[in-house]
């Protein structure tokens, strides 16, 4: 949780900070910091809510904003894939476990499965928040990424998606295919979660005593339960006719 909302709130105001210092117009800057703010607040809304289906609903709202993001940038395609693969399709799978594993009732965060992990959580976030940080400051000498500068734009003499297709299949080739083989495993997994077991007998469905009759149980009950009943009086009378 505390890395989550480091990434988040580091990231957002990052990002906000570089949009508004590199210039743009106004409504483009209006629209980068609402959407920014919806992200800010979706991704503490996941983190924070108690019902998993709120954190799911919370995420919705969040990458739809990423998505109005990247239609600021320029990236139609990103935007489209966005709320596409992530909003229409990882996020309902989300909730269809939660329905299926029966998992949408509100946990109690108090416990700590694991002892410890709150504190441990809080210093892996600040060595993240750190490490963006030093990224940020260091600029174009930095030696983590490799790249020229954190803060620069893509060049807009290249298609969005005729350099996405190029990264894609070039130098990004095996993580592709390892991404697509985790989807069919995870494919595979709902549908063996979903399926209903084969090798099962059906229950019968007990027959009305009318139907059936007197059972072997039945009688020797309804003998007990006369013996039960009967006056003591009764018997002594029978004995003295005798």
């Amino acid at each position: 949780m505390t890395i989550t909302v480091t990434t988040i709130t580091v990231t957002t105001i990052t990002v906000m900070t570089t949009t508004v210092t590199t210039g743009g117009t106004e409504m483009e800057t209006a629209v980068f910091v609402v959407c920014a703010l919806v992200v800010l607040a979706g991704g503490l809304g996941v983190v924070v809510s108690r019902n998993p289906v709120h954190s799911a609903l919370s995420l919705v709202a969040t990458l739809f904003a990423i998505a109005v993001l990247f239609l600021n940038l320029g990236a139609q395609l990103l935007a489209v894939v966005q709320v596409i693969v992530y909003t229409g399709a990882i996020v309902v799978l989300i909730l269809f476990v939660m329905m299926l594993l029966g998992i949408d009732q509100e946990e109690d965060l108090d416990e700590e499965p694991i002892v410890g992990q709150r504190i441990v959580a809080m210093l892996v976030g600040l060595v993240f928040l750190g490490a963006v940080l030093a990224v940020i400051i260091i600029g174009k000498e930095s030696a983590v990424t490799g790249a020229e500068s954190v803060t620069q734009a893509i060049s807009p003499n290249v298609a969005n998606v005729v350099q996405i297709g190029r990264e894609l299949f070039t130098n990004y080739v095996f993580a592709l295919e390892i991404t697509a083989g985790l989807l069919t495993i995870a494919v595979v997994g709902a549908v063996v979660l979903a399926r209903r077991p084969t090798d099962l007998q059906p229950i019968p469905e007990p027959e009305s005593m009318t139907d059936q009759g007197d059972e072997p149980l039945t009688e020797p009950l309804r003998s007990s339960f006369r013996a039960s009943n009967a006056n003591p009086n009764d018997d002594a009378s029978g004995e003295g006719s005798h």
